[in-house]
């Protein structure tokens, strides 16, 4: 019933391998439109600027090519959000003891269980042997002027209505930021390319998104709210049609697509393959003000996925923390895909490769970028039925 209500159609058990009942569906049509390959491949693209940091050259050539991209998909809207950001002084250190602290709870709300592994940020060049990459990541941040870019695809019935799809386009660890976040940016650009084909109709505007600054503390979508919530719904110029800031019915991140290993090991070490149980996380965050929303949201999505995903299944989680969907979760309802738990997975050593020199692009295999394949389909399918979109 909750796809059907949503805009989602279903296919009976004796059509689902039926040619001619695909053939009629236009959401399996538009998930067929992906391609593993495409996939890869802006990933790739995305490499050549290494880690992408924040306020150096290699993060503002990043932004260059994405919307060089956009445009090439035929993307409307393509637009710059600039903001700027100045670096918090640092914290002074505490002399003394204080109050003990409770690591037992990731920052999102979930217990850890199970083995932890060792987590952080690499800070050593160094420790990456790559000596091109070591020299491509070498040019330090500066504080000041940042942008990010977006286009819209514009509905056709209500216009002024819109979700936000979004993936932050930075990284850090003297890698190449191939998995965080480029497995989520190469993800939104290939849902904004799918929906902007020329024969593709949706109800409703979707915006795609790819956000800067995210490691240094959500800074790009903060920024983005902060100067955009206010305009939301606004017809502008009056009578004309033109929403340059839709009123938002929904947020969906995408952040870290690709390494579902498993737990950690006794010793520390993880699986080098693709566990077979692998599966798409999609989270809310249990506490937020819109967070029966959000769960809602999070379903559908789960819903999708069970329907036209091929090869990973979803599930859905309630402790959604520390990515660019939690500057929108107490305003509307924001969810978020990953390829583990942000708190209790992977802030307990999940990953090897966050934040590390390995987070490059030879690092993974087939089956990892299928996985990040699958959180694209399920995002398209669901986003599809939320926008009603058709095919002419």
């Amino acid at each position: 019933m909750l796809l059907a209500a949503l805009g989602i159609p279903t296919v009976a058990p004796a059509q689902a391998d039926s040619a001619p009942a695909a053939a009629q569906d236009p959401i399996a049509r538009l998930v067929a439109r992906l391609d593993l390959e495409q996939y890869k491949a802006t990933i790739k693209g995305l490499t050549q600027f290494g880690d992408r940091r924040q306020g150096t050259d290699r993060n503002r050539a990043a932004v260059n090519w994405i919307e060089a991209q956009l445009r090439s998909y035929g993307c409307a809207d393509v637009a710059r959000l600039t903001y700027d950001y100045q670096p918090p002084p640092p914290r002074p250190r505490t002399e003394g003891a204080g109050p003990a602290r409770d690591t037992s709870r990731a920052s999102g709300g979930g217990r850890y269980r199970g083995v932890r592994a060792r987590t952080g940020v690499n800070n050593d060049s160094l420790r990456q042997p790559d000596a091109r990459l070591r020299a491509l990541d070498a040019q330090a941040s500066t504080p000041g002027a940042r942008e990010e870019v977006y286009c819209t695809k514009v509905g056709s019935v209500h216009p002024g209505e819109m979700y936000i799809v979004g993936a932050h386009m930075d990284g850090i660890g003297w890698g190449e930021a191939a998995n965080d976040d480029g497995s989520g940016t190469a993800l939104v650009m290939q849902l904004a390319r799918i929906f902007s084909g020329p024969d593709v109709r949706t109800d409703r505007s979707i915006r795609f998104i790819l956000w800067n600054n995210e490691e240094t503390g959500l800074n790009g979508s903060r920024a983005y709210v902060e100067q955009r919530q206010a305009l939301q719904g606004k017809e502008d110029p009056p009578g004309s049609g033109r929403y340059p800031e839709p009123t938002w019915l929904g947020m969906i991140q995408h952040d870290m697509m690709l390494f579902d290993h498993g737990m950690p090991r006794s010793d520390g070490t993880l699986s080098p393959e693709q566990r077979p149980e692998a599966d798409v996380n999609i989270e809310f965050q249990a506490s937020a003000k819109f967070a029966a929303q959000a769960q809602q949201l999070a379903w559908t999505f789960q819903a999708a996925n069970e329907q036209y995903a091929t090869d990973y299944p979803a599930s859905v989680g309630s402790h959604m923390t520390n990515t660019d969907s939690a500057p929108f979760q107490d305003l509307v309802a924001a969810i978020s895909l990953r390829e583990n738990e942000r708190g209790t997975q992977i802030g307990a050593g999940w990953d090897p490769n966050w934040h590390q020199p390995t987070d490059v692009y030879s690092t993974y295999s087939d089956k990892d970028f299928r996985l990040g394949l699958n959180a694209a389909q399920t995002t398209l399918a669901a986003l599809a039925g939320l926008v009603e979109a058709t095919l002419k």
